[in-house]
């Protein structure tokens, strides 16, 4: 199977789909701008040193969460607020979720990409809403789609004009609590768009803690390294410096103190994989 040709730009100097990896990282959700600094400004020396394209990840809302008890937002205003700053002081793009098309307009004011997520994916007037504001979308597949599916997602925010998509794999349901990876999902999808690894998501396990959701993060390195292999234009790691205290998604972030060895990992792994893309049988 050929790669897609065409690339997402995200800025000038960051682009899903060229020469070099993007890394999409940090923290769940914006907690304060103290986390999300320290967390950004240590993953942007690591990128800078490894070689990878840095863009700056933090939800301003996860309202997504299993139980309604479950930390959502500091505020869409004050969430916001961080990001922009963040991005100013490190120099770096940003991306974060959407859930509404109303929310599309407000939230391309501050970041560069819009990131559609796994359950969303087939809610046209979302996607339409993204694709419309001509920043970079990012669509994370469904848990119950076929990776073959996720071209109608494309098709829909091309609809619009904006070319600048890509595609996120993170695992699609077996049973229950319990995600499962297939790595043939990525050269499938890479025929429709670029297609970023979510190694995070790929070890949760929905609902798994009964009101919230577990994680088996020690298998995150084996995920990472074969899909690394496969073939992948980026990697989409949330990291904590205290996963134990995240105010979501802690079982599976990878603590802030190991990203270094896992991104020599995973660019080895990449450079690897990358050696052998034009390899047919």
């Amino acid at each position: 199977m050929n790669k897609y040709i065409h690339n997402m730009k995200i800025t000038d100097a960051v682009v899903l789909g060229s020469e070099k990896p993007v890394l999409f990282a940090g923290p769940c959700a914006v907690e304060s701008f103290d986390i999300c600094i320290e967390i950004g400004s240590k993953t942007k020396a690591l990128a800078d040193k490894y070689g990878f394209s840095y863009v700056f990840k933090a939800s301003f809302d996860k309202a997504n969460r299993t139980s309604s008890s479950s930390f959502r937002s500091i505020g869409m205003d004050k969430s916001l607020e961080v990001l922009q700053r963040v991005g100013k002081e490190l120099g770096v793009p940003l991306v974060t979720d959407i859930h509404e098309s109303y929310q599309a307009k407000e939230v391309a004011e501050v970041v560069d990409v819009l990131q559609i997520p796994a359950f969303l994916c087939r809610q046209t007037d979302l996607l339409l809403a993204a694709g419309e504001t001509g920043k970079a979308v990012k669509i994370k597949r469904g848990q119950f789609m076929a990776p073959e599916d996720m071209q109608y997602a494309v098709t829909k925010v091309r609809s619009t004009g904006n070319n600048n998509i890509c595609l996120t794999e993170r695992g699609f349901t077996l049973g229950y609590h319990n995600l499962v990876v297939d790595m043939r999902s990525l050269p499938v999808m890479r025929q429709f768009a670029p297609v970023v690894f979510d190694i995070t998501h790929s070890v949760q396990q929905p609902g798994g803690q009964g009101g919230s959701s577990g994680g088996e993060r020690h298998f995150a390195p084996f995920l990472a390294r074969a899909a690394a292999a496969a073939g992948v234009d980026g990697f989409f790691i949330e990291t904590h410096p205290e996963p134990s205290k995240a105010l979501s998604d802690g079982p599976n972030l990878i603590p802030l103190g190991k990203m270094e060895g896992f991104l020599e990992m995973l660019k080895d792994s990449w450079e690897l994989g990358n050696k052998y893309q034009h390899l047919d049988v």
